[in-house]
C-alpha cells in the first residue's frame, strides 16, 4: 500500500493513482486523491497497472470499511406499463456517487492528501503517455 500505480485502461488511462488495498474479487483499490488529480476512490484490474518505485505514505488512511460491496449499484425497479407515454417517460435522479461514497472519498483524500509533498502532487497530477521512440520495456519506473 502506498505505491504509486499507472492507470493504462478505463476512463483514467494515463493517469497515477495511489494504491490503497487489494480487494476481495482481485482488483486493487486506488484513488487520485481526487482533491489532487481528479481520480476518485475506483476499483483497478492488475493487468491494466503498471506500477512505480514512487511510494507515498497511507497509514493514516482508513479503507478497512470499503468493499467490493462499496462500489454495488442501487437496483432500478423497472415498470410493465404496457402504454406508448410510459416509454418517454423521463427518469428522475442522478446516477452520481451516493452519499456515503462521497464521504468515504472525503476522509480518504484528507488523510492521504496532508502527507504529499508539492513535488509528489505535480507528479499525480501529471499524465503518462508514450511518444516516438520511447519504448516500455526499456523505461525504469
Amino acid at each position: 500500500p502506498g505505491t504509486i500505480l499507472i492507470l493504462l485502461a478505463g476512463r483514467f488511462r494515463g493517469r497515477r493513482v495511489v494504491f490503497l488495498k487489494q480487494l476481495e474479487s482481485g482488483t486493487l483499490l486506488v484513488t487520485g486523491p481526487f482533491k489532487v488529480n481528479g481520480v476518485p476512490l475506483r476499483r483497478a484490474n492488475q493487468r491494466y497497472c503498471i506500477a512505480t518505485s514512487t511510494k507515498v505514505d497511507v497509514s493514516s488512511a482508513d479503507v478497512a470499511s470499503i468493499t467490493d460491496d462499496f462500489f454495488a449499484r442501487e437496483a432500478k425497479k423497472k415498470s410493465k406499463s404496457k402504454d406508448a407515454e410510459g416509454m418517454f417517460v423521463q427518469q428522475t435522479g442522478s446516477a452520481g456517487r451516493r452519499d456515503d461514497q462521497k464521504a468515504a472519498q472525503k476522509k480518504v483524500d484528507d488523510a492521504i492528501a496532508k502527507g504529499l509533498s508539492a513535488d509528489v502532487k505535480s507528479y499525480l497530477k501529471a499524465r503518462f503517455s508514450l511518444t516516438a521512440r520511447m519504448f516500455p520495456h526499456e523505461l525504469k519506473f
